[in-house]
């Protein structure tokens, strides 16, 4: 039996910093608010559910194995985030050029590009999976407690996202916000090609 609360605590850490999700939810939630951070809050969790149970039943053990696998899908995921980022930077006021929200599917999805959800994912299964026992009841356990733990941290992105929407009434306001939100995103994805 894993160790519950060093993997509690390694979740939170890893779900409460600023990365990928956390900018994505803050600036959905400014944009959209609460409710339309929803269907992302709820892809995050369920892509990185997936993700976490395919990395502890193997998957992460051929990405330790192959190095190369791992730098295409750390490029893979800085290319995207720069798309987001210029895609964000590029929002005109209440979201117009932005016809909805992230949605569950595209949330979902990004998680196998997200360098910091591979890198979560990875961390788990090599550092907090019990040894000797890879099984997929051990899976299902780091996997539910990653998202048990990673939920109301990627509630507290949103809220705060959609606690500054009123702050972001003036077009002038909501512009520097999308354009400071694209600007983390190309950080991060510069960041994660080191």
């Amino acid at each position: 039996m894993t160790d519950l609360l060093p993997l509690m605590s390694y979740c939170f850490v890893m779900s409460v910093t600023p990365g990928p999700n956390n900018v994505m939810l803050a600036a959905t939630g400014a944009n959209f608010g609460g409710r339309g951070a929803l269907p992302a809050i709820l892809g995050i969790q369920a892509g990185a559910f997936v993700q976490t149970m395919l990395v502890c039943v193997g998957l992460g053990s051929v990405l330790l194995a192959y190095p190369t696998a791992q730098q295409l899908l750390r490029i893979a995921g800085s290319l995207y985030l720069v798309f987001l980022a210029w895609k964000l930077s590029r929002a005109s006021v209440g979201g117009a050029s932005v016809a909805k929200a992230v949605s569950f599917v595209q949330a979902a999805a990004f998680q196998g590009l997200n360098p910091k959800s591979w890198v979560k994912a990875i961390t788990v299964a090599s550092v907090f999976m019990p040894v000797g026992h890879n099984t997929l009841s051990s899976a299902v356990l780091v996997a539910v407690i990653g998202t048990l733990v990673g939920t109301p941290c990627s509630v507290v992105w949103a809220l705060f996202g959609a606690s500054i929407r009123h702050l972001l009434k003036d077009p002038y306001k909501q512009r520097v916000f999308n354009l400071t939100m694209g600007a983390i995103l190309l950080i991060l994805a510069v960041m994660f090609l080191r």
